[in-house]
């Protein structure tokens, strides 16, 4: 583990205190590791009210749900739902247990972030049960914590719906909570699946291009930028998926930097665009340098 210290000073606190969720903690049992959960388990039952999913449970009781509507779609390391809280339609994010993703090589996102009880370091590099509980949380914590820095930086992207403080979203794991884009149904469309006018494909690249620099502006690589992770609503690229987000303390960040480019001009040639990698590393460095977006003024 490296010595540089991480952005993400409240990580320890949050990984660390063992009585952060009492009533959420795992028995020491074995158990089957939680992969892709049924949308039947996670649907309160009509007549009790209860949901068989302990983690929809929690979110019911502590008044973020009200409803499970439908599954979305899964992915390589989490399941999206649609469904209903006391603000209106949400996007729930369920990640699997670490041990029944598909996507596991996860080290290269976390370099330069610092872990300062050794104990718990020493748990998460070996993976031990208690430390991959300890890097599943942190998985959770980091995209909210991304979530509402970009959020309130003004940048396009889902409006997390609980937090803003660590202690509250750190008891949702392995659950993250936002704001729907789109409706309920017709939530809105990666851009790597709508069917644009050459006119609409030419102002998404214009957008998701700004987004990316605007990420950079902030010292961020995404990871993983590509219309996969981009979606497209009302002509309006919005920004996805922040788990993997990534600062200038980790020494991969320019590889990863190079990466996003690479594959942002990949997958935006299904849309006729032929930009190459390094012209779009080019603009997204040159656009960097400008001004960033107006940020959010949040309410109380």
């Amino acid at each position: 583990m490296s010595a540089r210290r991480s952005s993400h000073a409240w990580l320890d606190n949050e990984l660390n205190d063992a009585d952060v969720l009492p009533e959420r903690r795992h028995k020491a049992r074995a158990r089957k590791p939680l992969g892709r959960r049924r949308i039947e388990s996670l649907t309160a039952d009509p007549e009790t009210g209860d949901a068989a999913d302990d983690v929809i449970r929690f979110l019911l009781d502590r008044g973020h749900l009200t409803e499970v509507v439908a599954e979305l779609k899964s992915g390589k390391e989490a399941t999206a739902y649609v469904a209903r809280g006391p603000r209106g339609s949400v996007l729930l994010k369920l990640y699997r247990d670490l041990e029944a993703r598909s996507f596991k090589r996860d080290g290269v996102y976390r370099e330069g972030q610092v872990i300062l009880d050794q104990r718990a370091a020493r748990a998460m590099q070996g993976r031990t049960r208690k430390g991959l509980e300890m890097l599943q949380a942190g998985w959770v914590c980091a995209e909210y914590a991304h979530l509402w820095q970009l959020w309130r930086a003004g940048l396009n992207v889902p409006e997390p719906l609980v937090g803003p403080e660590p202690s509250e979203y750190a008891q949702t794991t392995p659950a993250v909570l936002m704001r729907l884009i789109g409706s309920e149904d017709a939530p809105a469309p990666r851009l790597s699946d709508a069917s644009l006018t050459p006119e609409e494909a030419r102002s998404a690249w214009r957008q998701a291009v700004q987004g990316m620099a605007d990420l950079l502006r902030l010292g961020y690589a995404h990871g993983d930028y590509s219309t996969y992770n981009l979606l497209w609503w009302e002509n309006t690229v919005i920004i996805i998926d922040f788990p993997q987000l990534t600062t200038r303390s980790n020494p991969n960040f320019q590889q990863l930097l190079r990466r996003d480019a690479e594959s942002l001009a990949t997958s935006f040639r299904r849309h006729g665009l032929t930009e190459t990698a390094e012209q779009t590393l080019r603009e997204v460095q040159r656009r960097a340098l400008g001004p960033g977006p107006e940020p959010r003024v949040l309410l109380p």
